[in-house]
Parts: C-alpha cells; sequence; structure tokens
C-alpha cells in the first residue's frame, strides 16, 4: 500500500526511517524540526567544541588542517576563516545538477545526522539548515565529484554553501544566488566557527541519500517484475506448477519463499495457465525460475535497505566528540566518514537489478517468437506480420538496455585511487556505485514496462482463442485492466514510443505495483 505521510517530522538523530526520507524528499510541504533532547545534545557539542579553542588544545580539524594539512596548527583567530574554507575550497563539483528530492534526503539525512550531538556543530547552524529544507530552498549540488571516502566532501560543500551566502540554490521555481535565496524566504546566513564547516561537509550523505531513492524504487521494481512475470506466464500458456509451496519449503530461501507466495497470489483462480500436461510437463527458466531469481534480487534490496536504515541513523564526520558520565568532553578521529558498506550494497543492488532486467527482457524475447512460445502466440505479437513488425523492436530496445546495464553493473567498490597526498590512500567510490544503480533502475523499469506491454499483447491474442469465459488470475486481471485502461491492444503499426511512456510513467509513479498490491493484501 502506498504509505501515508504526516505534515511534520521530528529527527532525533536515532530513528529516521527510508519511508521518512521519501516523505521529506517528495513532500516540499512536510515541516521537520528536532527534538528537544537532541538540540541539547548539539548545545553540549557545540560548547565542547567551544572549550577545546579556548584552552588552544590540538584537535583535528578544529584547531589544525584538513586532510594533508592535520599537522598545521590553526590560531583562534583563523578558525572562522578556516571553516569558511572548507566550504569553498571543497565545492569543486561537477556533472549533471541532482534533482530536488535527492537534494532534500541529503539535507534531511545530514540533519539528523548531526542531530546525534557528536558533530559539535551549533544550534544557529542547524536551525538555519532545517528552515532551508523547510522553505524548501535547494542548493545547487553537482552529483559528480565525490570519492566516498573522506565522505562527500565536495557535494556536501555545494549544499552548505548557501548557508554561508554563498554557491547557488532554487527557490520558487528560480536559480538564484545562496545570498539571494535565503534573503527572499527572510533568512540570513551564518559565521561558521569552529568544526563546522567539518561537521557540514564530512560524511555519507549524498551516497546515503541516492541510496534510500534508490531502494525504495528497487522494491517497487522487485514487485513489478512479479507481476511481468505472471502476466507473460499466462500469455505463453504456462504452468504454475514451479509455485508449488513443496518446492520451495525444500530450499527455503526466505525471499524466494515469499515470491513464490506472491506469484501464487497473482495466478489464483486463472484458466489462461496450462494444466498437468503430460507432453509438456515445465516452462523454460525465465517463467520456471522466476521465484529462484526473483528471490536473489529480493535478497539484495533488503541488503541495501538494512544498510541504509543504519546509516540513516549513524554519526559519518570525523573527528567526534564524545561524554563520559561526568560530562567530560573527549574527541576521537576515526573513519566513519568511508562509504565502503553502502557501496558494496550499491554494487550488490546495481548487479541484482541488471539480472532482473536480464530475465525479464528473455521473457519479452519468448513472447515475440513464435518458435519458443510454441506458437501459442504470432510471431512479433502482431496479425499480418511481414507487413506488420508488431513487437519485433519492442524486444530490440529491451535487449539493448539489458545489455548496457552489464556494463553498468561492474562493480565500483572494487577501484580506489589515493588522494591528499597518500593520507586518503583508499576510497569506497559509493557515490559512482548508488550513481549506477540508479540508473540500472531506470533501466530495468523500462525493460519491465516493455514486458508489460507484450504480455498485455500477448493476453488479447489468447483471450480470442479462449474465448469470453477465459479468466486471469485474482492479480493479473486487475493489472491487466489497469494497462488497458491507459494502453490500447495494437492491431497493426502504430508509432509506438508514446505507449511505452505512458507505461514507463505508470511504474514510476508506483500505479501499478501498488494498485495489484493492494488489491491482495
Amino acid at each position: 500500500m502506498p504509505p501515508t505521510y504526516s505534515s511534520q517530522l521530528i529527527l532525533d538523530g536515532e530513528s529516521l526511517t527510508i519511508e521518512d526520507v521519501l516523505a521529506v524528499a517528495h513532500h516540499p510541504e512536510m515541516q521537520v524540526s528536532l527534538a528537544e533532547e537532541a538540540w541539547q545534545k548539539v548545545r553540549r557539542a557545540a560548547q565542547a567544541v567551544q572549550d577545546f579553542v579556548a584552552r588552544g588544545e590540538i584537535v583535528y580539524g578544529i584547531t589544525t588542517g584538513f586532510g594533508a594539512f592535520k599537522d598545521r596548527i590553526i590560531s583562534a583567530a583563523q578558525v572562522e576563516q578556516l571553516q569558511r574554507n572548507i566550504l569553498v575550497s571543497h565545492a569543486v563539483g561537477v556533472g549533471k545538477l541532482l534533482d530536488q528530492p535527492t537534494t532534500r534526503a541529503m539535507m534531511l539525512i545530514r540533519a539528523n545526522t548531526l542531530a546525534k550531538g557528536h558533530s559539535g556543530i551549533r544550534e544557529e547552524t542547524l536551525r538555519l539548515l532545517l528552515e532551508m529544507l523547510n522553505r524548501n530552498i535547494c542548493p545547487l549540488i553537482p552529483e559528480q565529484g565525490s570519492l566516498g571516502a573522506s565522505g562527500d566532501l565536495a557535494p556536501l560543500a555545494h549544499m552548505a554553501l548557501p548557508l554561508i551566502g554563498e554557491g547557488e540554490a532554487f527557490y520558487n521555481g528560480q536559480k538564484l544566488t545562496g545570498a539571494n535565496a535565503l534573503a527572499q524566504a527572510g533568512l540570513r546566513p551564518v559565521t561558521l566557527t569552529a568544526k563546522e564547516g567539518l561537521a557540514l561537509t564530512n560524511g555519507t550523505t549524498l551516497m546515503n541519500a541516492l541510496g534510500v531513492l534508490v531502494t525504495h524504487q528497487a522494491e517497487r521494481l522487485a514487485h513489478t517484475a512479479d507481476l511481468a512475470g505472471a502476466l507473460s506466464l499466462e500469455a505463453m500458456h504456462g504452468t504454475p506448477r514451479a509455485f508449488d509451496p513443496r518446492i520451495h519449503a525444500a530450499r527455503p530461501h526466505p525471499r524466494q519463499v515469499e515470491c513464490a507466495a506472491f506469484m501464487r497470489q497473482l495466478l489464483a483462480g486463472s484458466t489462461f495457465t496450462r494444466p498437468d500436461d503430460p507432453l509438456n510437463v515445465q516452462d523454460a527458466y525465465t517463467l520456471r525460475c522466476i521465484p529462484q531469481v526473483h528471490g536473489a534480487v529480493r535478497d539484495a534490496i533488503a541488503y541495501a535497505r538494512w544498510v541504509m536504515s543504519i546509516e540513516l541513523n549513524s554519526t559519518t564526520d570525523n573527528p567526534l566528540i564524545f561524554f563520559d558520565e561526568n560530562d567530560n568532553a573527549t574527541v576521537l578521529s576515526g573513519g566513519n566518514f568511508h562509504g565502503e558498506p553502502l557501496a558494496i550494497a550499491m554494487d550488490y543492488l546495481a548487479f541484482a537489478l541488471a539480472e532482473l532486467g536480464n530475465i525479464s527482457e528473455r521473457r519479452i524475447a519468448r513472447l515475440v517468437d513464435a518458435a519458443s512460445n510454441k506458437n501459442v502466440l504470432p510471431a512479433f505479437l502482431i496479425n499480418e506480420g511481414g507487413v506488420n513488425s508488431g513487437f519485433m523492436l519492442i524486444q530490440y530496445t529491451a535487449a539493448a538496455l539489458a545489455s548496457e546495464n552489464k556494463v553498468l553493473a561492474h562493480p565500483a567498490s572494487v577501484d580506489t585511487i589515493s588522494t591528499s597526498a597518500n593520507i586518503e590512500d583508499h576510497v569506497s567510490m559509493g557515490p559512482a556505485a548508488a550513481r549506477q544503480a540508479r540508473e540500472i533502475a531506470g533501466n530495468v523499469e523500462t525493460i519491465l514496462a516493455l514486458e508489460l506491454l507484450s504480455a498485455a499483447q500477448g493476453i488479447d491474442f489468447r483471450r480470442q482463442i479462449l474465448g469470453p469465459d477465459a479468466k486471469m488470475g485474482q492479480g493479473t486481471a486487475p493489472a491487466y485492466a489497469f494497462i488497458r485502461q491507459h494502453i490500447p491492444f495494437i492491431e497493426k503499426d502504430e508509432v509506438m514510443y508514446p505507449h511505452i511512456e505512458m507505461m514507463r510513467k505508470l511504474l514510476n509513479e508506483g500505479s501499478l505495483p501498488e494498485k495489484i498490491e493492494a488489491l491482495l493484501l
């Protein structure tokens, strides 16, 4: 079922969920604030930073430079300049701009990280970040430039620039300077103090935001793929025997079992499927092995959700401030900014999604090939083949996207390159992994749209043979009807791309999988 959203979200640094991020990312009217307990932690850490500076203690990133300049001592008079400089010098992102939902997700995740009270940011600065989010001031953030190791430095610097009146942002549909965006919203920039520049730029926020959004998309795609597979099975007169619960109990991978159960639900009551036939006892792998393949993809998606959920409530900058039972502050340098957990999860998700596209493309190939589907369907799903090419090129496009995904599925996390004079000598490439997963997900969405178009066309040909009394499954019947509300049966060759775009739109909006899932609950 599509989630319902409250108009307000209160952050505490401990309980942010993927659903919360999705709500704030896609609903600019939502208002975000901090719990009072979180404000107390923020104030305590900010005061500890000021005490370190007042005592002249040598603390990385507070009274020293950054990266390879970690041994350069910074005087108290230069502390504010140091923090401003980290933002302006690190804002070196390139490439396409992030869309506004991803930008809003980044701002929310960063605010929740800072709310944990280990970063040393002041209340004034964090409040301004929340005000920007609540008034939908979206910084312009290029998506390339982060190695995912010392955090997403460049993207986060671009996100933070408007806080000091620099950079650019979208506000009320206009692209403005950071200073003008704040002014038009009735806000004023802040002057950063010790640790704040580092607290704003050091962390896994971009890859976490991208990861959350693509994980949610992948969850929708998994259900869509099950539905497309069920429709294809009916169109090709397949048998549901391979989804028998006894088979999957004998190999009890949980999500394989879940997928088989969902397939049984989708197909329940169908007369389009094939009863026991001693001359045709089993189907091709792309139909018979749907639970095994789709279930394994579900495993990767579940792993991505687990990793992203932990990261949402983690402190990922450096150094971190901790307090003992007597409220004495200690600063510890570590590596929570390193994106390896997210990078590996995104690579795993990427090649799992590529497999979802591969098996879908092979089902399309069977739908359009009369020899492969034993002449259950006409060649290329069209009457008067020859003068009409029908769905021939639908499979070409699916094949092109599936092959492209194989290139994109090369894991980013196995790469590394040294930076900062060899101080930062191992990087995760997590943002690249997340962007690749996002691109593959978009391609798979299109492949599944093509399969649904093809399967619905096949169903119409089967109905001509079976007659008006033939029944589709309890899940496939409403899915077919929903498709036909928006896309007609193709009688003869016509311009196809508008139908593809319509099907993609329906999947992107989540209308089809959510509608069917709601019916089956």
